[in-house]
């Protein structure tokens, strides 16, 4: 008895082996916006940021002026002066909002928040999140920040390689 069910199981699964690149493809990526690839002249924009001293340390422009050193460092873009000389907008800010309150606790969520827009429409092209754990003294928050950052600078590059990369194969 065993055997035949060996033999029905094996069957069944050897039926359904043809179906099995069909059940692993995957819907086709949607194209990524041009100017994500092609983007030559950036603006960095500083979207501002709620901001808590006792939690981070620095001055209120720490995240625009990391950020803007951290692109300017990677060489990718030409950082221009103003949106109209741009093919694309680079909108960062921080933001440290409370997001849960119960018995008298409340629980931050910082993040950096990039906004990639176009300078004449200013439709937004694409948009990228990266959260800051709280954790440690300050010096460990600071570093934790400067991670983030850092991620978010490393999202991207990615997302304009994989723009790239999209726009190479039409």
């Amino acid at each position: 008895m065993l055997k035949v069910k060996l033999v029905v199981v094996s069957l069944g699964f050897a039926m359904m082996l043809p179906l099995v690149p069909a059940l692993l493809a995957q819907a086709p990526a949607a194209p990524l916006p041009s100017q994500i690839a092609t983007a030559k002249k950036v603006f960095i924009s500083n979207a501002g940021r709620e901001f808590l001293p006792n939690l981070w340390s620095g001055t209120p422009d720490r995240t625009y002026n990391e950020f803007y050193t951290a692109v300017k460092t990677w060489g990718r873009y030409d950082l221009v002066g103003a949106p109209g000389e741009a093919d694309m907008v680079l909108e960062i800010s921080f933001s440290n909002p409370i997001t849960t309150v119960g018995g008298g606790a409340s629980t931050n969520t910082p993040h950096f928040w990039l906004v990639l827009r176009d300078p004449k429409t200013h439709v937004v092209l694409w948009t990228l999140e990266e959260y800051v754990p709280t954790v440690g003294l300050q010096k460990a928050r600071d570093k934790k920040f400067d991670d983030a950052l850092n991620t978010l600078v490393d999202d991207l590059k990615a997302l304009t390689a994989q723009s790239a990369a999209t726009n190479s194969t039409k």
